[in-house]
């Protein structure tokens, strides 16, 4: 498979949603729209490029930088042999995305562990809670700002009778 061809396709179907398309150790980047995610994502699935591995999604905080997060998601090709990286940056204000469990369900676990612990809201989500950090854990650990030895609010276990 041909990177241009599949970025000329995501061009001519995407149209003003590719921001930019860059290359890094052998891997094809491309940053999109956010408005974006979801239908790009359905395309790329489907054949013939035939991404149908999620192999991962994250979140990277870029403190100080406006847009301040980026959404970061591993897709791989089995028949194409071939991994694609899609980015989408995150406003801190509107930290709000597509759920991506419609289409792949292993999205369902590396959503909530985004959520837990960079506090970014899959739109579409069937579960969104925290996967890690108890329920009364105030803030997200994972962020740059977050205090170095911020003490949690002490909780009560209850008791199983």
């Amino acid at each position: 498979m041909e990177t241009k061809k599949l970025t000329d396709d995501l061009k001519l179907n995407f149209e003003n949603k590719i921001v930019e398309v860059t290359e890094q150790f052998g891997d094809d980047i491309i940053v999109i729209n956010k408005d974006a995610l979801l239908g790009i994502a359905r395309f790329l699935k489907e054949k013939p490029y035939d991404f149908a591995m999620l192999l991962d999604l994250t979140c990277v905080d870029y403190q100080g930088r406006d847009p301040r997060f980026e959404m970061v998601y591993h897709f791989f090709s089995l028949s194409q042999n071939k991994r694609l990286r899609i980015k989408v940056p995150l406003s801190e204000s509107k930290l709000t995305i597509s759920s991506l469990t419609p289409l792949w369900k292993n999205a369902n676990w590396l959503e909530r562990e985004v959520y837990d612990m960079f506090g970014v809201h899959f739109e579409g989500h069937p579960d969104l809670r925290r996967l890690f950090m108890y329920d009364e854990f105030e803030g997200y650990p994972l962020r740059k700002d977050y205090p170095l030895r911020k003490r949690q609010p002490i909780f009560h276990m209850r008791n199983e009778e």
